[in-house]
């Protein structure tokens, strides 16, 4: 592939709570991979993909940034410019999708351009599968889902964001997402 046939590079983020599988959604993404063991990124992750939407082709430089609260102070940088945001949350974890607020405020306020593109994804819908198979076990089970996918819904339009629920083990959700938010940000450029 000859970079004469890109129609643009996206710079896109992927924003979040630490362990709501931000880096698991990009190795997915990018190298159709999943470890369960990954480790916790430390101040930023990058990786660029080429895809094709709508017949045009474009480069994705990608920034995975850490979500712990020490590396804060290195993310302003790295909204710099950014045409495209992904914004994560943990079905089964309440407390990553009440902080999403606190990502608004921070993109808000770090954001260089007014027309980013924002999707909201809903990550680890595989873990809704949860003592599913056996009644029994259910309340022996932590990983059941705590945000439904109509809250996820009902925020990501009260913000005007796009969305998707998503599993970067099993890879439902994950392409989409990334297309999805392509294809809204090169309407906007």
């Amino acid at each position: 592939m000859d970079d004469q046939s890109i129609l643009t590079t996206l710079k896109i983020l992927i924003i979040g709570e630490s362990g709501v599988g931000k880096s698991s959604l990009l190795l997915r993404f990018t190298d159709d991979t999943f470890d369960p063991e990954l480790s916790a990124t430390i101040g930023v992750d990058f990786k660029v993909k080429t895809i094709t939407v709508d017949g045009n082709k474009a480069k994705l430089a990608i920034w995975d940034t850490a979500g712990q609260e020490r590396f804060r102070t290195l993310t302003p940088s790295y909204y710099r410019g950014a045409q495209g945001v992904i914004l994560v949350y943990d079905v089964s974890s309440k407390q990553s999708f009440t902080q999403l607020g606190n990502w608004l405020n921070e993109l808000e306020t770090f954001s260089t351009k007014h027309d980013i593109v924002k999707m909201l994804v809903g990550n680890k819908i595989d873990k809704d599968q949860c003592g599913v198979k056996s009644y029994w076990l259910q309340d022996q089970c932590d990983d059941r889902r705590e945000i439904s996918r109509d809250e996820g819904l009902k925020f990501a339009r009260k913000h005007h964001m796009l969305f998707i629920e998503a599993s970067a083990k099993t890879k439902e959700g994950v392409q989409c997402a990334f297309e999805e938010l392509v294809e809204k940000v090169s309407k906007t450029i």
